[in-house]
Protein backbone atom coordinates (compact mmCIF):
# COMPACT_ATOMS: atom_id res chain seq x y z
CA UNK A 1 0.00 0.00 0.00
CA UNK A 2 0.70 3.44 -0.61
CA UNK A 3 2.30 5.55 2.81
CA UNK A 4 4.08 8.54 4.45
CA UNK A 5 7.27 7.56 5.97
CA UNK A 6 9.40 9.61 8.63
CA UNK A 7 12.97 8.01 8.71
CA UNK A 8 14.81 11.21 10.65
CA UNK A 9 13.16 14.02 12.49
CA UNK A 10 13.67 17.84 10.14
CA UNK A 11 11.48 19.88 8.43
CA UNK A 12 8.31 18.58 6.22
CA UNK A 13 10.38 17.55 3.09
CA UNK A 14 11.16 14.62 5.57
CA UNK A 15 7.79 13.28 4.97
CA UNK A 16 9.21 11.09 2.24
CA UNK A 17 6.00 8.99 -0.12
CA UNK A 18 6.67 4.96 -0.28
CA UNK A 19 4.60 1.72 0.31
CA UNK A 20 4.43 -0.43 2.95
CA UNK A 21 2.75 -3.86 3.62
CA UNK A 22 -1.17 -4.46 3.47
CA UNK A 23 -1.56 -4.72 7.36
CA UNK A 24 -3.73 -7.90 8.12
CA UNK A 25 -6.47 -7.75 10.88
CA UNK A 26 -5.90 -10.41 13.86
CA UNK A 27 -8.17 -11.21 16.39
CA UNK A 28 -10.21 -8.14 17.73
CA UNK A 29 -8.83 -6.42 15.07
CA UNK A 30 -10.38 -4.65 11.85
CA UNK A 31 -8.87 -3.10 8.83
CA UNK A 32 -9.78 0.27 7.71
CA UNK A 33 -9.62 1.31 4.33
CA UNK A 34 -8.80 5.36 4.56
CA UNK A 35 -10.35 8.00 2.76
CA UNK A 36 -9.55 10.56 4.67
CA UNK A 37 -6.48 11.85 7.27
CA UNK A 38 -7.32 14.32 9.98
CA UNK A 39 -3.69 16.20 10.65
CA UNK A 40 -3.24 17.85 14.11
CA UNK A 41 -0.59 20.71 15.02
CA UNK A 42 1.08 17.79 17.15
CA UNK A 43 1.67 15.63 13.93
CA UNK A 44 4.09 18.79 13.00
CA UNK A 45 5.93 19.14 16.03
CA UNK A 46 6.50 15.32 16.38
CA UNK A 47 7.81 15.16 12.88
CA UNK A 48 10.28 18.18 14.29
CA UNK A 49 11.48 16.16 16.91
CA UNK A 50 10.55 18.92 19.33
CA UNK A 51 10.48 18.04 23.07
CA UNK A 52 6.92 17.37 23.79
CA UNK A 53 4.31 15.00 25.85
CA UNK A 54 3.35 12.44 22.43
CA UNK A 55 6.93 12.03 20.95
CA UNK A 56 7.47 9.66 18.45
CA UNK A 57 10.64 7.47 17.18
CA UNK A 58 11.47 6.88 13.72
CA UNK A 59 11.02 4.93 11.45
CA UNK A 60 7.38 4.85 11.46
CA UNK A 61 4.41 6.18 9.22
CA UNK A 62 3.11 9.22 11.09
CA UNK A 63 -0.61 10.14 12.37
CA UNK A 64 -3.12 9.10 14.10
CA UNK A 65 -6.97 10.12 12.91
CA UNK A 66 -8.57 8.46 9.95
CA UNK A 67 -11.67 7.91 8.21
CA UNK A 68 -12.76 5.10 5.95
CA UNK A 69 -14.59 1.92 5.80
CA UNK A 70 -14.26 -1.22 7.60
CA UNK A 71 -13.10 -4.04 4.94
CA UNK A 72 -12.00 -6.84 7.00
CA UNK A 73 -12.14 -8.07 10.66
CA UNK A 74 -10.24 -10.46 12.52
CA UNK A 75 -11.32 -13.95 13.13
CA UNK A 76 -13.28 -13.21 16.63
CA UNK A 77 -14.87 -10.05 15.16
CA UNK A 78 -18.17 -10.05 14.29
CA UNK A 79 -18.42 -9.47 10.49
CA UNK A 80 -21.23 -7.24 10.33
CA UNK A 81 -18.92 -4.56 11.11
CA UNK A 82 -17.23 -4.97 7.66
CA UNK A 83 -18.90 -1.82 5.36
CA UNK A 84 -19.21 0.45 8.23
CA UNK A 85 -18.05 3.97 8.01
CA UNK A 86 -16.21 5.31 10.66
CA UNK A 87 -13.77 7.39 11.74
CA UNK A 88 -10.43 5.94 14.63
CA UNK A 89 -7.63 6.92 15.73
CA UNK A 90 -4.89 4.55 14.91
CA UNK A 91 -2.86 4.50 18.09
CA UNK A 92 -0.36 7.46 17.51
CA UNK A 93 0.72 6.32 14.18
CA UNK A 94 -0.12 4.47 11.12
CA UNK A 95 -2.44 6.98 10.13
CA UNK A 96 -0.77 8.31 6.53
CA UNK A 97 -1.39 5.16 4.64
CA UNK A 98 -3.80 3.62 2.21
CA UNK A 99 -5.01 1.05 5.23
CA UNK A 100 -4.86 0.87 8.65
CA UNK A 101 -5.45 -1.97 11.59
CA UNK A 102 -6.91 -0.94 14.57
CA UNK A 103 -8.46 -2.33 17.82
CA UNK A 104 -12.49 -3.42 17.18
CA UNK A 105 -13.10 -1.05 20.09
CA UNK A 106 -11.34 1.80 18.67
CA UNK A 107 -13.65 2.84 15.75
CA UNK A 108 -17.00 4.94 16.15
CA UNK A 109 -18.97 4.43 13.42
CA UNK A 110 -20.11 8.06 11.44
CA UNK A 111 -24.15 9.12 11.72
CA UNK A 112 -26.09 8.64 8.71
CA UNK A 113 -26.09 12.46 6.64
CA UNK A 114 -22.71 13.41 7.71
CA UNK A 115 -19.95 13.15 5.16
CA UNK A 116 -17.21 11.27 5.94
CA UNK A 117 -14.51 13.90 5.43
CA UNK A 118 -16.47 16.27 7.72
CA UNK A 119 -16.65 13.41 10.37
CA UNK A 120 -12.76 12.80 10.42
CA UNK A 121 -12.38 16.96 10.93
CA UNK A 122 -13.96 16.68 14.23
CA UNK A 123 -12.35 13.27 15.34
CA UNK A 124 -9.93 15.09 17.27
CA UNK A 125 -11.20 19.13 17.53
CA UNK A 126 -14.59 18.10 18.11
CA UNK A 127 -13.82 16.40 20.67
CA UNK A 128 -11.19 18.72 22.44
CA UNK A 129 -13.95 21.36 21.50
CA UNK A 130 -17.08 19.72 23.43
CA UNK A 131 -14.77 18.82 25.98
CA UNK A 132 -13.45 22.77 27.03
CA UNK A 133 -16.93 23.76 26.33
CA UNK A 134 -17.91 21.62 29.26
CA UNK A 135 -14.82 22.01 31.33
CA UNK A 136 -15.11 25.67 31.74
CA UNK A 137 -18.81 25.46 32.05
CA UNK A 138 -19.94 28.34 29.34
CA UNK A 139 -23.02 30.57 30.43
CA UNK A 140 -25.47 32.07 28.59
CA UNK A 141 -23.93 35.78 28.88
CA UNK A 142 -20.47 34.93 29.41
CA UNK A 143 -17.76 36.96 27.31
CA UNK A 144 -16.32 33.93 25.94
CA UNK A 145 -12.40 34.68 24.10
CA UNK A 146 -11.11 32.26 21.91
CA UNK A 147 -7.89 32.60 20.24
CA UNK A 148 -7.20 30.86 17.34
CA UNK A 149 -10.47 31.00 16.47
CA UNK A 150 -10.17 30.20 12.73
CA UNK A 151 -8.67 27.07 13.66
CA UNK A 152 -9.74 23.83 13.26
CA UNK A 153 -10.50 23.65 17.46
CA UNK A 154 -11.11 27.10 17.42
CA UNK A 155 -13.87 27.35 14.96
CA UNK A 156 -15.61 24.82 16.78
CA UNK A 157 -15.22 27.04 20.01
CA UNK A 158 -16.83 29.84 18.49
CA UNK A 159 -19.81 28.06 17.67
CA UNK A 160 -20.30 25.92 20.47
CA UNK A 161 -19.87 28.96 23.02
CA UNK A 162 -22.52 31.12 20.57
CA UNK A 163 -24.94 28.37 20.90
CA UNK A 164 -24.42 28.18 24.98
CA UNK A 165 -25.36 31.81 24.09
CA UNK A 166 -22.05 33.45 25.13
CA UNK A 167 -20.97 36.72 23.77
CA UNK A 168 -17.91 35.25 21.78
CA UNK A 169 -14.68 37.43 21.28
CA UNK A 170 -12.70 35.52 18.19
CA UNK A 171 -8.57 36.17 18.10
CA UNK A 172 -7.14 34.89 15.15
CA UNK A 173 -3.60 35.93 13.37
CA UNK A 174 -4.46 38.32 10.18
CA UNK A 175 -7.04 39.72 8.34
CA UNK A 176 -8.25 36.31 6.24
CA UNK A 177 -8.88 34.41 9.37
CA UNK A 178 -10.71 37.53 11.49
CA UNK A 179 -13.04 38.07 8.31
CA UNK A 180 -14.38 34.14 8.99
CA UNK A 181 -14.89 34.12 12.44
CA UNK A 182 -18.11 37.03 12.40
CA UNK A 183 -19.95 33.94 9.56
CA UNK A 184 -18.73 31.43 12.48
CA UNK A 185 -20.90 32.93 15.32
CA UNK A 186 -18.23 35.79 16.56
CA UNK A 187 -19.89 38.92 17.68
CA UNK A 188 -16.59 40.53 17.96
CA UNK A 189 -13.48 39.46 15.91
CA UNK A 190 -9.90 40.60 16.66
CA UNK A 191 -6.24 40.24 15.24
CA UNK A 192 -3.59 39.52 17.74
CA UNK A 193 -0.91 40.87 15.18
CA UNK A 194 -1.90 44.05 16.22
CA UNK A 195 -0.25 45.21 19.38
CA UNK A 196 -3.65 46.84 20.71
CA UNK A 197 -5.51 44.07 20.06
CA UNK A 198 -6.30 43.28 23.67
CA UNK A 199 -6.67 47.15 24.33
CA UNK A 200 -9.84 46.85 21.58
CA UNK A 201 -11.20 43.78 23.28
CA UNK A 202 -11.17 45.51 26.54
CA UNK A 203 -13.19 48.76 25.00
CA UNK A 204 -15.22 46.56 23.09
CA UNK A 205 -16.40 43.81 26.21
CA UNK A 206 -15.06 45.36 29.45
CA UNK A 207 -13.00 42.37 29.68
CA UNK A 208 -14.13 38.57 29.63
CA UNK A 209 -14.85 35.66 31.82
CA UNK A 210 -13.62 33.04 29.90
CA UNK A 211 -10.36 32.87 27.65
CA UNK A 212 -9.87 30.20 25.69
CA UNK A 213 -6.25 29.60 24.93
CA UNK A 214 -5.15 28.21 21.89
CA UNK A 215 -1.79 30.31 21.01
CA UNK A 216 -0.24 30.25 24.55
CA UNK A 217 2.82 32.72 24.96
CA UNK A 218 2.47 36.60 24.86
CA UNK A 219 -0.60 36.34 23.55
CA UNK A 220 -2.06 33.66 26.29
CA UNK A 221 -0.84 36.42 28.87
CA UNK A 222 -2.39 38.93 27.64
CA UNK A 223 -5.87 37.04 26.91
CA UNK A 224 -5.56 36.34 30.74
CA UNK A 225 -4.90 40.08 31.49
CA UNK A 226 -8.58 40.52 30.32
CA UNK A 227 -10.45 37.80 32.52
CA UNK A 228 -12.05 39.56 35.88
CA UNK A 229 -12.40 38.50 38.96
CA UNK A 230 -14.00 34.54 38.89
CA UNK A 231 -13.08 34.28 35.21
CA UNK A 232 -12.10 31.06 33.87
CA UNK A 233 -8.87 29.94 31.39
CA UNK A 234 -8.55 26.69 30.03
CA UNK A 235 -5.39 25.76 27.66
CA UNK A 236 -5.72 23.54 24.28
CA UNK A 237 -2.81 24.64 22.18
CA UNK A 238 0.22 26.19 21.86
CA UNK A 239 0.10 27.95 17.91
CA UNK A 240 3.08 30.01 19.46
CA UNK A 241 5.46 27.19 19.97
CA UNK A 242 5.11 27.93 23.91
CA UNK A 243 2.30 26.78 26.21
CA UNK A 244 0.25 30.13 28.25
CA UNK A 245 2.84 30.92 30.92
CA UNK A 246 0.18 32.01 33.52
CA UNK A 247 1.13 30.27 36.64
CA UNK A 248 -1.13 29.21 39.34
CA UNK A 249 0.29 31.85 41.59
CA UNK A 250 -0.74 34.72 39.22
CA UNK A 251 -4.29 33.23 38.40
CA UNK A 252 -4.93 33.14 42.48
CA UNK A 253 -3.52 36.51 42.85
CA UNK A 254 -6.06 37.52 40.21
CA UNK A 255 -8.81 35.44 41.53
CA UNK A 256 -9.06 33.66 37.94
CA UNK A 257 -9.35 29.71 37.64
CA UNK A 258 -6.70 27.82 35.65
CA UNK A 259 -8.88 24.81 34.12
CA UNK A 260 -6.53 21.79 33.19
CA UNK A 261 -9.02 18.77 32.60
CA UNK A 262 -8.20 15.24 33.47
CA UNK A 263 -10.92 12.92 31.11
CA UNK A 264 -11.29 9.32 31.28
CA UNK A 265 -10.96 7.60 27.88
CA UNK A 266 -14.10 6.62 27.54
CA UNK A 267 -15.48 10.07 28.29
CA UNK A 268 -13.20 11.23 25.57
CA UNK A 269 -14.63 8.94 23.49
CA UNK A 270 -17.93 9.88 24.28
CA UNK A 271 -17.54 13.77 23.52
CA UNK A 272 -16.40 12.83 20.22
CA UNK A 273 -19.75 10.68 19.90
CA UNK A 274 -21.84 14.27 20.97
CA UNK A 275 -19.72 16.49 18.36
CA UNK A 276 -20.44 13.74 15.36
CA UNK A 277 -24.22 14.12 16.43
CA UNK A 278 -24.01 17.30 16.68
CA UNK A 279 -23.10 17.88 12.99
CA UNK A 280 -25.09 15.20 11.58
CA UNK A 281 -28.24 17.19 13.46
CA UNK A 282 -26.67 20.75 11.96
CA UNK A 283 -25.67 22.11 15.15
CA UNK A 284 -21.64 21.64 14.51
CA UNK A 285 -20.28 22.88 11.11
CA UNK A 286 -16.61 21.40 10.69
CA UNK A 287 -14.90 24.15 8.60
CA UNK A 288 -12.22 21.72 6.37
CA UNK A 289 -9.82 24.94 5.13
CA UNK A 290 -7.79 22.67 3.14
CA UNK A 291 -6.73 19.28 1.68
CA UNK A 292 -4.36 17.77 0.23
CA UNK A 293 -3.54 14.12 -1.42
CA UNK A 294 -1.75 11.98 0.44
CA UNK A 295 1.58 12.15 -1.37
CA UNK A 296 1.81 15.85 -0.45
CA UNK A 297 1.57 15.22 3.15
CA UNK A 298 5.51 17.84 3.26
CA UNK A 299 2.90 20.15 1.91
CA UNK A 300 0.00 20.04 4.13
CA UNK A 301 2.91 20.24 7.15
CA UNK A 302 4.57 22.92 5.47
CA UNK A 303 1.32 25.15 4.88
CA UNK A 304 0.30 24.22 9.13
CA UNK A 305 3.92 25.85 9.69
CA UNK A 306 3.67 29.21 7.92
CA UNK A 307 0.38 30.09 9.41
CA UNK A 308 -1.33 29.25 6.07
CA UNK A 309 -4.27 27.29 6.70
CA UNK A 310 -7.54 27.84 8.65
CA UNK A 311 -10.11 25.20 10.16
CA UNK A 312 -8.97 21.81 9.43
CA UNK A 313 -6.13 20.54 7.42
CA UNK A 314 -7.07 17.14 6.06
CA UNK A 315 -5.25 14.41 3.14
CA UNK A 316 -7.33 12.75 1.35
CA UNK A 317 -6.25 9.17 0.32
CA UNK A 318 -9.21 7.78 -2.20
Amino acid sequence: MRAIWLREFGGPDVLVPGTAPDPTPGPGQVLIDIAHVNITFVETQQRSGRPGPFQVTPPLIPGNGVGGIITAVGPDVDPALIGRRVVSATGGSGAYAERAVVDVSAPIEVPAGLALDEAVALLADGRTATMLIEAVGVHAGDRVLVEAAAGGVGSLLVQLASRAGARVIGVAGGPRKVELLTGLGADLAVDYRLPDWADRVRAATGGADVVLDGVGGAVARAAFELLDPGGRMVSFGLASGEWSPVSEEAATARQVTVIRPDVPPARLRAYTEQALADAAAGRLRPMIGQRFPLDRAADAHAAIEARATVGKTLLDVS
